[in-house]
């Protein structure tokens, strides 16, 4: 039995989170922030901190801070045996220094430029397989008392479930990727392409191109540029019955019109300077499969009339020849531009516009479909990562929340750009918002710096963010929370930080 009311307290409090570390696998960091806050609970103290070790460069990483100046905590890192917390991990063993600074392995740095006197610190380490994988700190026991070893035994306890949980995460998103490596491979088996997007906009279309597959219709793809016009092209062609069949990719916009329609229609030789050989063009290469016209809203009046001659005979002439040639190919077209406006202007056939036009499919902007970003960011996370050899996993709450709140002027593609800029750059084990570089609203010419730290000017934004979500769902902070995919309590906890108010 347990001797005092503190030891029953402490008893409950393990056995919630025995709870949760069975039911809360996925959201470590939410798992890990409320051990923390039983600790800081249950043992009294005025700051905690939970620091995990990057075994690729031996570096602490501040994950979760709780006190006052929690925040500004989570900008440093500690080296492999640098202050108290690098000690405890270095050695893998627990620490209490009730006067730090009698303790030559006080590392005073952090305390000095956050503002906090520090006088007391407790830390054990996370240990995974008897490994060190982490600390758990307290500082500054509050009241008369010092940290003693009752204090300590607790901790190492709370720091064996937060060690657990990281555990139970590591498993999980082990079993994920190995999941999704095996849908890749039956995917890739059956001639199909895993789309990343849950949004019902996206599922809508999804379920379009399987209809549309079934036909030998013209396909015409239309959305902004950056939005996925070719994944959506290619996934009409392996779905259909041509999928064993060459998919032949060419962008209209990206040769002059002379080379384009060498490129399409093939040439023979001598049709003009440097024609040595004959060649065969895009059409004849697709023949029997599917080819993918990009940017068909480029292409000269020339060309629009040859192309218009291939949807309506299904016959093409090499350049320079006046043999006709049969070819069997559905084409599938796309553009960024609005063609019923370039009809009006003279500079897209109507003829060709109705032909192409068989079956739309329109693209929304990625603004449109925000549901879409956490796992796309996921996605691209995991795959730079790996081809860079990086251990980074996750979003931080703050980065995930720029990236919802940003435009994506260039869509999936910048986004794309953005974590893969993020990973290379990025020296934790997360991604923060100072790793992401973002282009600012507005003008181009609009001067984002205006004085103000990085810290102070990524505060303002998240402030002024969440006012205007919270505002967006009349102060309700459960639809709040739920749209911004953060926990009601992590969106209290912001709402108070920042002073946020009707």
């Amino acid at each position: 039995m347990f001797t005092s009311e503190v030891d029953r307290q402490r008893l409950e409090s393990l056995i919630e989170i025995n709870t949760l570390i069975n039911s809360q696998y996925k959201d470590v960091r939410l798992l890990l922030t409320q051990i923390l806050e039983c600790t800081i609970k249950l043992i009294s103290c005025e700051a905690s901190s939970l620091l995990l070790l990057n075994p690729e460069n031996n570096k602490l990483y501040f994950e979760i801070a709780l006190g006052s100046k929690g925040p500004e905590m989570q900008k440093f890192s500690l080296n492999l045996g640098e202050g108290i917390a690098g000690w405890v991990a270095a050695h893998n063993r627990s620490l209490i220094v009730n006067d730090v600074h009698k303790d030559e392995r006080f590392f005073a740095d952090i305390s000095k430029k956050i503002g906090f006197q520090t006088n007391s610190i407790m830390a054990v380490p996370m240990r995974i397989k008897e490994s060190c994988v982490g600390v758990i700190e307290l500082i500054n026991k509050t009241g008369q008392e010092s940290f003693n070893n009752d204090d300590l035994r607790w901790l190492e306890i709370f720091a064996t479930q937060a060690a657990l949980a990281i555990q139970n995460a590591q498993n999980f998103q082990k079993v994920q990727k190995e999941l999704h490596i095996l849908q890749g491979q039956v995917s890739a088996e059956k001639g199909f392409h895993v789309f990343v997007g849950k949004s019902p906009s996206i599922l809508e279309r999804l379920n379009i191109t399987e209809k549309i597959a079934a036909t030998n219709s013209t396909v015409l793809i239309t959305g902004e540029s950056g939005v996925g016009k070719e994944l959506f092209a290619e996934q009409i062609h392996l779905k259909s019955r041509r999928l064993d069949k060459p998919f032949i990719r060419i962008n209209c916009a990206a040769l002059p019109e002379f080379l384009l329609e060498s490129e399409l229609f093939g040439h023979i030789k001598g049709a003009f300077t440097d024609a040595d050989n004959d060649r065969r063009g895009r059409f004849e290469l697709a023949d029997g499969g599917s080819i993918f016209l990009d940017e068909i809203g480029d292409m000269s009046h020339k060309l629009q009339v040859k192309l218009l001659r291939v949807l309506e005979q299904k016959i093409i002439e090499k350049v320079g020849s006046s043999e006709q040639i049969q070819v069997d190919v559905r084409i599938i077209a796309a553009t960024n531009k609005d063609l019923e406006q370039e009809i009006e202007e003279g500079r897209f056939r109507q003829d060709l516009y109705y032909r192409l036009n068989v079956f739309p499919l329109h693209i929304p902007p990625l603004r449109e479909r925000k549901e879409d970003i956490p796992p796309l960011s996921d996605y691209f996370l995991e795959k730079f990562s790996h081809e860079v050899k990086k251990n980074i996993q996750v979003f931080s709450p703050e980065a995930m929340e720029m990236l919802m709140a940003y435009a994506w002027p260039g869509n999936v593609r910048e986004l794309q750009n953005v974590i893969e800029r993020a990973v290379v750059i990025s020296m934790h084990p997360h991604i923060y918002p100072e790793d992401l570089i973002l282009k600012a609203a507005g003008s181009e010419k609009q001067e984002a710096y205006t004085g103000q730290s990085l810290k102070d000017a990524v505060n303002l934004f998240k402030k002024h963010f969440l006012k205007d979500a919270l505002i967006h769902h009349k102060w309700k902070q459960g639809e709040t929370a739920r749209d911004l995919g953060i926990q009601r309590t992590y969106l209290s906890r912001l709402i108070r930080e920042f002073n946020i108010s009707k």
